[in-house]
């Protein structure tokens, strides 16, 4: 009981949250976990929850923010320095072959805050632009005629095969969305 007291008052709180949150918004989805939950799980105190995020909108763009930083977004597939331009654009329809199957979390979470204006949808809508905007560098890069077109379509099926992925529960969609995209690619730069 004593290690337990030090342990909640002890340094980390914000890193005990930020795991306990992911790991419930994984398991419940965001809006199927409370607070309170999240404090639990952690454990700390529901003060030192608020302490370090005031309201449940900022420990979910924290939770994000996080996962960008993880280096487990499309971001990292596409900024690998190692791997030339057409492999990384074709490293986004690598899903893994984990359980559960997740989709995008920034469209999971923008779903689950559709106010346009909310902090989680502007951070979500952020990243998926910022996606775009990496797949259309590498596009061009390539010397495609219609760089932004290409590029959407080529984000429009990532996303496809990872909402897919998801709801079926089978990373296959992600095989089929690569084969697709490989099509795109050739057809577009020969």
């Amino acid at each position: 009981m004593v290690e337990e007291k030090a342990r909640r008052a002890g340094r980390g709180g914000r890193e005990r949250v930020l795991a306990a949150a992911a790991d419930l918004f994984a398991r419940h989805g965001i809006t199927g976990t409370t607070m309170e939950q999240v404090a639990a799980a952690a454990p700390v105190s529901k003060r030192t929850l608020y302490l370090h995020f005031p309201d449940k909108d900022e420990l979910v763009v924290a939770y994000l923010r996080d996962l960008v930083r993880s280096g487990d977004t499309l971001h990292d597939v596409l900024t690998r320095a190692d791997l030339p331009p057409r492999q990384r654009l074709l490293a986004m329809f690598d899903l893994p072959d984990a359980e559960p199957v997740r989709g995008c979390l920034f469209v999971d979470a923008a779903a689950e805050y559709p106010d346009p204006d909310s902090a989680v949808h502007v951070y979500a809508r952020e990243q998926k632009l910022l996606m775009l905007r990496l797949v259309t560098d590498l596009v061009a890069e390539l010397g495609a005629a219609d760089p932004e077109g290409l590029a959407e379509q080529l984000v429009t099926l990532a996303d496809g095969a990872a909402s897919r992925a998801m709801v079926l529960g089978d990373p296959k969609y992600g095989r089929h969305a690569r084969a697709a995209a490989e099509v795109l690619l050739e057809h577009a730069l020969g």
